[in-house]
C-alpha cells in the first residue's frame, strides 16, 4: 500500500480491545501510510487513555457524550484527507496484509465504491457477514422471525448459504470493516446520523449501489473480529437501537407503510416473543433487558412517527 489511508475507529468502552486493534494496525503492512483517528464516545472505562503507538500516526477526538456510531464516524472522516477511508471497529485485529489487500481490491476497479473484509473469529472460522438489500416485505418478515420459521420462503438477511471464501460483489458488507472512496463518501453525505447504531452500514451500501458503484467482499483481506465486543453489557439499549434503526431503514428505503408495519411487528410480536423466550429459559436478566428495550421503543414512538427521528 503506497497511498495514505484514513482509518476511523469509534470507541465506546472497548477496554483492552482498542489497544489490541491499534497494535495490529501498527504491525500491518504499510502502517506508515495509515492516518488513524479514534473518536471516543465518552467512554468511562479509560480505554481511550494513553493510546500512542510508535510508528502509528494517531489522533484522538473525545466527545463529551455518546453521539452514536454514524455521527462519530462522520466526525472522524472529516479530520482526514486521504483518498479512501477505512471504518474499523475497535473489537477487530487486522492481519498483516489485510488492509493492503482490501485497498488493492478497491483500486483494482474504479467502479467499486466499497470493500469489506473476510471477518474471522479467534479460531479462524469465517463469519458470514455479507448481506442482502432488504425489501419492505423482508424487513417485516424478519421482525416477525419468519426467516427462522420459514427459511425456504424468507431468506435470512445475511448470506448464510455462502461460505465467503471468494471475492465477489455483494449487496452489503458489515461496518466492522468498511473501506470506501472518500469522494463517494462525500457525495453520499457520509453516514446517515439518524442511525445511532445499527443499519447505518446497510444504508450506506444501499446508497452506494444506487449511485452506480459496486460493493465488494474481499476474501483475501482477513480480519479478526470478536463481534458485539462493546455492546454485550447493554443488551437493552442494543435491542432498542436495533429495532429503532430497522424501522428507520424501512421508512427511508421503502416508505411509511413498511415503516409502520415494522414498528407494529416489533411491538406486537418481536418484543413479546423475546420476552417469553427469556422467561422460558429462566434468563431473568435477559427478560429485564427486553422489557427495558420495549419501554425505550415506546418512549421513542412520538419522535419516530412525527419527525422520522430527525
Amino acid at each position: 500500500m503506497t497511498e495514505a489511508l484514513d482509518v476511523v475507529i469509534v470507541n465506546w468502552n472497548a477496554g483492552d480491545q482498542l489497544r489490541a486493534c491499534l497494535a495490529s494496525l501498527a504491525a500491518s503492512e504499510g502502517a506508515e501510510q495509515l492516518r488513524v483517528v479514534v473518536v471516543d464516545n465518552a467512554s468511562g472505562d479509560g480505554s481511550a487513555d494513553d493510546l500512542d503507538r510508535p510508528g502509528l500516526a494517531l489522533t484522538l477526538l473525545r466527545n463529551a457524550d455518546n453521539r452514536g456510531f454514524a455521527r462519530a464516524c462522520n466526525q472522524g472522516a472529516a479530520l482526514g484527507s486521504a483518498g479512501a477511508i477505512l471504518f474499523l471497529n475497535p473489537d477487530t485485529q487486522v492481519s498483516r496484509s489485510g488492509i493492503a489487500a482490501a485497498r488493492a481490491q478497491l483500486e483494482a476497479d474504479p467502479g467499486t465504491g466499497i470493500v469489506g473484509a473476510r471477518l474471522v473469529d479467534e479460531a479462524g472460522r469465517t463469519h458470514r457477514t455479507c448481506a442482502r438489500h432488504p425489501t419492505g416485505a423482508s424487513l417485516i418478515a424478519h421482525t416477525l422471525f419468519l426467516d427462522r420459521l420459514l427459511p425456504r420462503l424468507v431468506p435470512p438477511h445475511f448470506l448464510l448459504d455462502w461460505d465467503h471464501e471468494e471475492t465477489r460483489a455483494v449487496d452489503a458488507v458489515m461496518g466492522a470493516f468498511l473501506m470506501i472512496r472518500r469522494p463517494l463518501f462525500a457525495r453520499l453525505g457520509g453516514f446517515d446520523e439518524r442511525f445511532f447504531v445499527y443499519w447505518e452500514d446497510a444504508d450506506l451500501c444501499a446508497r452506494t449501489a444506487a449511485s452506480g458503484f459496486a460493493v465488494c467482499h474481499a476474501a483475501q483481506a482477513e480480519i479478526r473480529h470478536r463481534g458485539q465486543g462493546t455492546t454485550e453489557a447493554v443488551k437493552d439499549r442494543r435491542l432498542f437501537y436495533f429495532l429503532r434503526a430497522q424501522a428507520l431503514y424501512a421508512r427511508k428505503h421503502h416508505g411509511r407503510a413498511a415503516f409502520l408495519a415494522v414498528l407494529a411487528a416489533a411491538m406486537a410480536v418481536n418484543l413479546p416473543v423475546r420476552l417469553g423466550r427469556a422467561l422460558v429459559r429462566g434468563k431473568v436478566g435477559d427478560a429485564g433487558a427486553v422489557i427495558r428495550a420495549g419501554r425505550m421503543l415506546t418512549a421513542a414512538l412520538p419522535g419516530l412517527l412525527t419527525r422520522g427521528d430527525r
